[in-house]
């Protein structure tokens, strides 16, 4: 796809083995995995991150907003002590089986002459098509997505269920004849991860709701029970599949040079050095001619347009 020079493909990590999924297709790329970085030595660590860096040229760490509070320092130390903008650290807010489909489409992108910077923005850009969520026993310990008083009552009846969406609209629905939860408007593929709740209204119900146009299981992540607040769940993920649809849509986006560091990204913020570009003139920034495409993208894409942003910003080492 495309008649760029070839280059080594930018590593796409994870923090568990249970986060790279099985390929999706022939070129799909392995994840690095990245086991235990809050348990390991330091010194492990560092080398383990340096020799990604010195064999791929960046990584891009793609993690749960659920892991240890001691794996997100970790990353953050390792990264300060080499002194380095190639590693950057995406934690979009989806839940943990959705932030390994959007890692294995990363995976699959990173095969592709796609730059590191726009391969980072591409995570942005492709959550807002991934439609995850999950079948729960239980919402009393549900803190994720809105559940107001009557649901918190029916969770304590025996034998309730519910259907939730918490990406990209949360929604909540206990479980019956009329249960229906909004799904995407596109061809999906949708995976399935069964913990300790039989799957049966998912493959049985929403699944056809929602025209699912493949069904495959995948297994539970370690982090899906403290993300879903119980055991008694399974989580489901409707993505695409194509990586030619994945590629048309991040190639579809103006790309421009971050003012920071240089880096070709889309969007409004390099996921490097998490650098805005100033918007001096108000006309949709980075020297676009004022045609207003880019920004009606950004418009796109949801991102909100900060009215301090012809003031460089002081970056930070990671992003969020």
């Amino acid at each position: 796809m495309g008649d760029g020079e070839p280059r080594v493909p930018t590593a796409i990590a994870v923090t568990s083995a249970d986060m790279a999924l099985p390929p999706q297709d022939e070129r799909t790329l392995p994840a690095a995995v990245l086991q235990d970085v809050d348990r390991r030595p330091l010194e492990q660590v560092l080398a383990e991150l340096q020799t990604l860096v010195d064999q791929h040229g960046h990584v891009i760490v793609v993690c749960s907003q659920a892991v240890p509070a001691g794996v997100e320092r970790r990353l953050h130390t390792v990264r300060a002590l080499l002194e380095t903008d190639r590693i950057a650290l995406f934690r979009p807010s989806l839940p943990p089986l959705g932030i390994a489909v959007l890692a294995r489409q990363l995976r699959q992108l990173a095969s592709c002459d796609l730059g590191p910077g726009v391969l980072a923005s591409a995570g942005r850009l492709l959550t807002h098509y991934i439609h995850a969520g999950a079948l729960l026993g239980s919402v009393a310990r549900l803190d994720r997505v809105p559940v107001d008083l009557k649901a918190h009552a029916r969770s304590w009846v025996p034998g309730s269920q519910f259907g939730v969406v918490a990406h990209p609209v949360p929604q909540l629905v206990k479980v019956g004849p009329e249960a229906a939860l909004t799904g995407p408007e596109f061809g999906t593929s949708l995976l399935v991860a069964k913990g300790q709740l039989a799957p049966d209204w998912v493959t049985g119900t929403l699944a056809p709701s929602w025209r699912v146009q493949g069904l495959r299981e995948a297994a539970l992540p370690a982090e899906s029970s403290h993300w879903w607040g119980t055991g008694r769940l399974t989580e489901f993920c409707a993505y695409l599949p194509d990586l030619s649809v994945l590629y048309q849509l991040v190639t579809s986006v103006r790309r421009s040079a971050c003012h920071w560091c240089g880096i070709d990204v889309i969007g409004d913020r390099c996921v490097f050095c998490s650098a805005t570009p100033p918007d001096y003139d108000g006309s949709g920034g980075n020297g676009s001619g004022g045609n207003g495409t880019g920004s009606a993208r950004d418009r796109a894409l949801g991102h909100r347009r900060d009215p301090a942003l012809g003031r460089r910003r002081e970056r930070r080492a990671l992003t969020g």
